[in-house]
Formats: structure tokens, C-alpha cells, sequence
């Protein structure tokens, strides 16, 4: 269990995490999401208390070397070492050419290994930085809006490998995004901020979905789930910064599958789905 209670400039939190979930932290712009990041980073100072299982990260006695805490931070900007390969970017951290190697694989990176990431494009560089702060092994890995910059192919193919290292190494992961459909398909649990406060916690399912309106519409959207419930399917779909469920027809759902782009319309409740 991760236990979380400070207090600074900005934050005024009280939180516990499993260990092993993956946690996603939204809100607007200067909420605090970045800063309770470097705090369990040891990044930024706080008061309070942060317990990790149980290692006190932070006391009224004690703060906890940021080299000593074992946390794997992403930063959107990569911040690799230009002058060495990528494998030496990876082993720079750790000597353990076995884990490399095996990071490196998972990440589509194997033949990359000895380029140099001026040589590599932005999504590759990104895969990089995320292998390197797998390769402490650590207890948290921290990921702050750490795909942003990628174009949304890239940022779906990154968000599949996210996931697949999150459930092989069974690294407790918090991650700040304010992209629905990421957090929809990578987070177990959605904690919002405002102004250094939670102001909602729970699934994404009901922390994001919106239920829309009977008025008229129409929007580009994503389709991200299809499911069947009893008689009916029910489709979810990204559209903006909102998730919407959407009952649709059987053929509608024969022709449609998670990650088609769509177009949502609807006159008064009659809603139509129509694949892009």
C-alpha cells in the first residue's frame, strides 16, 4: 500500500494506493498533478507523510534521498543522453545487459540498440526513456504526460507497450493525462485534481463517461469498447475529452471494432454510428 498525505504550496492531498495498479491522475492546467509527481519523487518538498509498503519516503523526521526511493520518472521532453547509444542510455542505469536486452525487445527497440536518440524519431525516443526508467526495476514508475507529443498512431502503439511492461513487471504506475482514451485503456483508477485537492476518484468508466443530451449532434469520435448487455450492444466511444456509451445495432457492431474512428450523430434520440 502506498499511503500519500502532505501538504505544500499546492497540494493539500490524502490518498492510499494499491501497489501494482495503474493509477491516472487528471485536472486542468496548474491543479497540481506534476507537482504531487515530483513530490513522491522526492522532486519537490512537502509536509506530511508518504509511506511506500514499508519504507517511510517522508516524515516530520525524515525525507528519503531521491536516489533512494526506486522510482522510475518519464518526462515528456525524454531527457536522454545524446553522446551515448540507447543501450548504453539503458545500461548507464543498471549494468544488467539480460533486462536490456529483454526491454528492448517488448519495446520494438532491439535494432535500434546502438543508434544514437539524435538519430531516432520522437516516438522511438520516447520508448527509450521508458525502458530506462524500467531498468532500476523500480517500485513506482511515474509517467508525466509522457505521450503527449506523439501523434495519436504512435501514442496508441506506445499505450499498447505501456501496457503489456506494466503487466509484466507489476510496477505500481501513475501517470498524469488529460487524454480520455489513454486513460480509459491503460488506468484502473482515475484520481482528479483541483486547485491541489481531489476532487473525484474512482473508475474511469465513471469518472469520464458523460451521458449525452437529446439535442442535435455530431462528432469524430473513437471507438474504444464494444460490448454486448443482454439483448443490446453497447458502444463506447472517445469523443473530445469525454467518453460516451452509445447503443447500437447488431450490424453496427459487426462492422465496428476497438480504435475505429467514427462519426457520432444523432436528431433528438435517435443516435447514428457511422465507421470513418
Amino acid at each position: 500500500m502506498i499511503k500519500i498525505k502532505i501538504i505544500n504550496h499546492i497540494l493539500n492531498l490524502d490518498l492510499e494506493i494499491n501497489e501494482g495498479d495503474f493509477i491516472a491522475i487528471s485536472g486542468k492546467s496548474g491543479s497540481g498533478k506534476t507537482t504531487l509527481l515530483r513530490v513522491l519523487a522526492g522532486l519537490d518538498s512537502a509536509n506530511g507523510d508518504i509511506k511506500v509498503g514499508n519504507k517511510i519516503f517522508l516524515n516530520k523526521n525524515h525525507h528519503l534521498k531521491v536516489q533512494d526511493r526506486n522510482i522510475g520518472f518519464v518526462f515528456q521532453d525524454y531527457a536522454l543522453f545524446d553522446n551515448m547509444s540507447v543501450e548504453r542510455n539503458l545500461l548507464y542505469v543498471s549494468n544488467d545487459k539480460t533486462l536490456s536486452n529483454k526491454l528492448l525487445d517488448m519495446t520494438q527497440m532491439s535494432e535500434f540498440k546502438n543508434r544514437l536518440p539524435n538519430t531516432l524519431s520522437g516516438g522511438q525516443k520516447q520508448r527509450v526513456a521508458i525502458c530506462r526508467a524500467l531498468m532500476r526495476n523500480p517500485n513506482i514508475l511515474l509517467l508525466d504526460e509522457a505521450l503527449s507529443a506523439l501523434d495519436p498512431q504512435m501514442r496508441t502503439k506506445l499505450q499498447n507497450i505501456l501496457l503489456n511492461l506494466h503487466k509484466e513487471f507489476k510496477t505500481t504506475t501513475i501517470m498524469v493525462s488529460h487524454d480520455p482514451s489513454e486513460i480509459y485503456r491503460l488506468a484502473s483508477r482515475v484520481i482528479v485534481i483541483d486547485d491541489g485537492k481531489i476532487i473525484n476518484d474512482g473508475s474511469p468508466k465513471d469518472v469520464l463517461l458523460q451521458t449525452s443530451g437529446s439535442q442535435k449532434f455530431s462528432f469524430e469520435g473513437e471507438v474504444l469498447e464494444i460490448k454486448k448487455v443482454d439483448v443490446i450492444f453497447i458502444a463506447t466511444v472517445a469523443i473530445g475529452q469525454q467518453l460516451v456509451e452509445i447503443v447500437i445495432s447488431g450490424d453496427e457492431a459487426k462492422d465496428l471494432k476497438a480504435g475505429d474512428g467514427v462519426n457520432v450523430s444523432t436528431k433528438a434520440f435517435n443516435v447514428n454510428v457511422k465507421k470513418n
